[in-house]
């Protein structure tokens, strides 16, 4: 574990953002220390974790490696921000695998399915959890929980059907989050994204499986504008609360006749 301090942040403004080490997480820990956030980084690889850490604008930050699917690592990790910081105020619950995206139902390996599951599903409830406890325990109480959901939250792609009712699922761990938090002043919304530019979505720019059966090719958008989404939804007052927003690239194939 390894960790660096530089300018201390205002109080009441830690967050842990969990797949830190890439894509759209490195996105959000980016521009969190920017807007003047303590954040705890934390993901599988150490290296990336490393990597995200050193490109931090001046903030104070925590690296923490953690695989969200085993309950004792996401244990540790919210030890140790509370250790180092004394309470959590926002959760960015980002961590996510595409993995058996491509196959189609007939073909998919149930052990794949269960990777998919425990990652984006039971990693999601497994922090939460964690994120909940420490913020209905801590004074002054409460805290912030954003999910990141998925346009497939709404719609499916064609050979998705794992990473597809994941995000259904996230969308009810939202809204249970949001009622159970309500006596705890815990807000808990959902971003859903549509094709932000990360290794995830590299292949949209070259041609995709589209619902007709084509191969096409689709825009996407700066991670860096789904990160300016959850600093708003962040910065908001625990009295209000961001429950769902989507934001996508504008001219993908999601509103309209598939």
């Amino acid at each position: 574990m390894g960790h660096a301090s530089r300018v201390r942040c205002a109080p009441m403004s830690i967050a842990v953002v969990t797949g830190a080490g890439s894509g759209i997480g490195r996105s959000v820990a980016l521009a969190l220390a920017a807007a003047g956030w303590s954040v705890a980084l934390a993901g599988r690889r150490a290296d990336a974790l490393e990597e995200t850490a050193a490109a931090l604008p001046a903030g104070d930050f925590l690296v923490v490696p953690t695989d969200v699917t085993s309950a004792e690592e996401v244990t540790a990790l919210f030890a140790a921000v509370r250790d180092r910081y004394g309470r959590v105020d926002l959760l960015f619950n980002n961590a996510g695998t595409f993995a058996g995206g491509g196959v189609p139902v007939e073909d998919l390996d149930p052990d794949t399915w269960r990777a998919v599951v425990d990652v984006n599903l039971t990693g999601a409830f497994l922090c939460a959890q964690a994120a909940f406890r420490t913020m209905k325990e801590q004074s002054p109480q409460g805290g912030r929980i954003i999910n990141n959901g998925s346009i497939s939250a709404h719609v499916p792609r064609p050979h998705s059907i794992a990473y597809t009712a994941t995000k259904h699922a996230m969308t009810g761990l939202t809204k249970s989050l949001s009622l159970d938090g309500r006596p705890y002043r815990i807000a808990c919304g959902q971003l859903d994204i549509g094709n932000a530019a990360t290794e995830m979505t590299a292949r949209m720019q070259t041609g995709i499986l589209q619902a007709n059966g084509e191969l096409a090719a689709e825009p996407v958008m700066d991670a860096a504008d789904v990160a300016a989404t959850v600093v708003h939804m962040a910065a908001l007052p625990l009295e209000a609360n961001v429950q769902f927003a989507t934001v996508m690239a504008t001219t993908m194939p999601y509103i309209g006749r598939g």
